[in-house]
């Protein structure tokens, strides 16, 4: 299979984005054809040059043009279209590329995949199915991101997704389906949310009701649904208090040699525990709902992310759901 890159999305692009392309052709390039590197053909072969590295399966199409991070995804869309993106996007469109991964504007990329790609049969809204680290193998909050305005309907339509995802990308056998509210008992919540809960509790998912913040990580969930809103704060969130809580360790760690001693003791125990929660070994995020396979990564992906992405790319096409996910939907269409 052909994979393309958007190999200038990312707050250190070039560089790292590069260096994970690298890294993926190194670790599984046998389930590769092609790595297409889409973006600026000088740009990209003279970063090639840097790290002395040249592998037959890599390939560049040249893109002139670059979406910012804090761009306007409609307007990039309308006028930047020779942009890695959307020229990355037209690859999969066209048949030339199994997948397109970026770790780019999220806006721009969705923008890009709902307008070129269309929308799978029956799905109204495409969704960011985001995986979180949970005691019990990763947790999908969806959407994180994609659709702040959504509908039930839309919500429905996440959970329906995510399941499908999670049982057959992930092998988790009838997901656990939870709803991100203010609190577990049925009532609570807005009028929003206790409708999204009266449409879920019908669906013939394995649904478990409402759920919280602490629920992510440590109770049996492998989906949660809610609005990208909500979603990609929550997201941010836990991305922030993970990096800060290691900052603050590292800190006090610092304050004496006693405290420094005991750290080189505990070493592997720190290791362990930043590895379970660090984002960059699930890479890359699926926008589910569209006519394509699109992984989308952390604007401050490392390359040991993209490389990660790259293989979350490899792993959707190689599971083909999007045929699963459109017969789900239909068999679903009564309660919408």
């Amino acid at each position: 299979m052909n994979i393309a890159l958007d190999a200038m999305g990312g707050d250190r692009a070039p560089q790292v984005t590069i260096e994970g392309a690298a890294a993926a052709l190194e670790e599984f390039g046998g389930r590769l054809n092609k790595l297409v590197l889409v973006g600026d053909e000088k740009v990209l072969k003279d970063e090639l040059h840097r790290i002395c590295y040249a592998h037959n399966k890599l390939e560049i199409c040249h893109a002139s043009e670059v979406v910012g991070m804090e761009e306007s995804a409609v307007k990039s869309l309308r006028q930047k279209k020779d942009s890695s993106i959307s020229v990355g996007i037209n690859l999969v469109k066209e048949g030339r590329c199994a997948a397109f991964v970026s770790a780019g504007n999220t806006g721009a990329v969705v923008a890009a995949a709902t307008v070129k790609l269309r929308h799978l049969k029956g799905v109204e809204r495409a969704g960011i199915a985001s995986p979180l680290p949970n005691e019990y193998g990763p947790c999908n909050i969806i959407d994180a991101g994609a659709n702040v305005e959504a509908k039930p309907s839309h919500l429905l339509q996440y959970a329906i997704m995510g399941s499908v995802y999670a049982e057959q990308v992930q092998g988790k056998k009838n997901p656990v389906v939870g709803l991100m509210s203010v609190g577990e008992e049925d009532s609570k919540g807005t009028e929003f949310t206790r409708e999204v809960f009266a449409l879920l509790k019908q669906s013939g998912l394995n649904f478990v009701g409402n759920v919280e913040g602490h629920d992510l990580f440590e109770t049996k969930l492998d989906v949660v649904v809610c609005d990208g809103f909500v979603g990609n704060i929550v997201l941010k969130s836990c991305e922030a208090t993970v990096k800060v809580m290691f900052k603050w360790v590292k800190k006090e760690i610092n304050r004496s040699p006693i405290r420094q001693l005991g750290a080189i003791l505990a070493k592997s125990a720190f290791k362990s525990a930043k590895d379970k929660g660090n984002p960059d070994v699930f890479g890359g995020s699926p926008l589910l709902g569209v006519n394509g396979v699109v992984i989308i990564g952390h604007g401050s992906s490392s390359a040991t992310a993209i490389k990660n992405a790259i293989r979350a790319g490899v792993e959707d096409v190689d599971h083909g759901i999007n045929p699963i996910i459109e017969e789900a939907i239909a068999q679903k269409a009564g309660l919408m």
